[in-house]
């Protein structure tokens, strides 16, 4: 939630108030994550959520309702494994199979670049600043851009960066599309919430985005519809249709992303039909798998 300067002194220090306890509570999760995990041997990675927070002011609350871990492919079942047991359910894990959504990197480069940081005794990895930058801006042009709010967890990684950090490492380690993805992120924070790029080498990023994008991301701003699993809704005819009208077609953004597109190109249609080939009826039989499922268990549960 961002700082309004109308707000009444007591509203503004009840926000700041409950900020920091969520904070301190969020940081007790992630500290018995990382026990938990190490606990089989396992070592991850903590990103976004509260990893993002730290470059906050401390006026503005950075909330997240879990924490995001990513572990090596090799240790991804077992990983899982501990996710869903109960001392791991109480935690509310997003686990993720190394970063391969999110960056194009192997998980070795991204794994021994991270930094470490200390809480309440524990050894913290989290993926240094420049891919941290980098893994955060991919993950929001996968939703599409439909979050307004969360285009500031850019902005406040830009603008409170470390003095040493390496635009070369962030920007010139991937290939020249996914290069352009970032900036054009960026580029939507300096051009909706003034982010300043002056001392950048992207200095002009808000200024060559292309229209098509800009476009999308305000058409996605006003819409009061957000993308939400289908599953979610399966047994909900009036808001399975609203979620499936809402991926027909899919979001260009995000189909751009997901195919490996790029954000130059003229057409997107091309990329949106292969995006729906390869995600869309994965979805649909996903879903369909998933309440199955459920109606099995509650079957059970009514036999029982």
């Amino acid at each position: 939630m961002q700082y309004d300067p109308e707000q009444d002194e007591d509203e503004v220090f009840d926000e700041y108030r409950w900020g920091t306890i969520y904070r301190k509570a969020q940081q007790k999760k992630i500290v018995e994550a990382f026990r938990l995990f190490r606990s089989k041997g396992i070592e991850p990675v903590l990103f976004k959520g509260w990893a993002i927070a730290r470059y906050y002011p401390e006026s503005v609350s950075r909330i997240s309702s879990d924490t995001d871990l990513a572990v090596s492919a090799k240790d991804l079942a077992r990983a899982e494994s501990l996710r869903t047991s109960p001392a791991g359910r109480k935690l509310v894990i997003d686990l993720h199979n190394e970063f391969s959504r999110h960056d194009s990197l192997d998980w070795q480069t991204l794994f021994y670049r991270c930094e470490t940081i200390d809480i309440d005794g524990e050894t913290i990895r989290i993926l240094c600043p420049e891919d941290h930058l980098r893994v955060v801006c991919v993950h929001w042009l996968i939703d599409g851009g439909q979050y307004r709010e969360k285009l500031w967890d850019i902005y406040y990684l830009v603008a409170n960066r470390p003095k040493d950090f390496d635009w070369r490492i962030c920007l010139d380690e991937v290939e020249p599309k996914r290069r352009r993805w970032i900036v054009c992120a960026i580029g939507l924070a300096a051009k909706h919430f003034g982010l300043d790029l002056s001392e950048t080498p992207i200095a002009d990023a808000a200024e060559t985005l292309p229209k098509w994008l800009t476009t999308r991301v305000e058409k996605e701003w006003a819409s009061n519809t957000k993308l939400e699993p289908l599953k979610a809704h399966f047994r909900n005819p009036r808001k399975f249709l609203i979620q499936l009208k809402k991926r027909t077609p899919p979001n260009p953004i995000s189909a751009t992303v997901d195919v490996g597109g790029s954000f130059d190109s003229k057409l997107r249609l091309h990329y949106q039909l292969r995006s729906f080939s390869r995600r869309g009826f994965a979805s649909l039989r996903s879903s369909i798998a998933y309440n199955r499922t459920q109606h099995e268990e509650a079957r059970r549960d009514t036999i029982d």
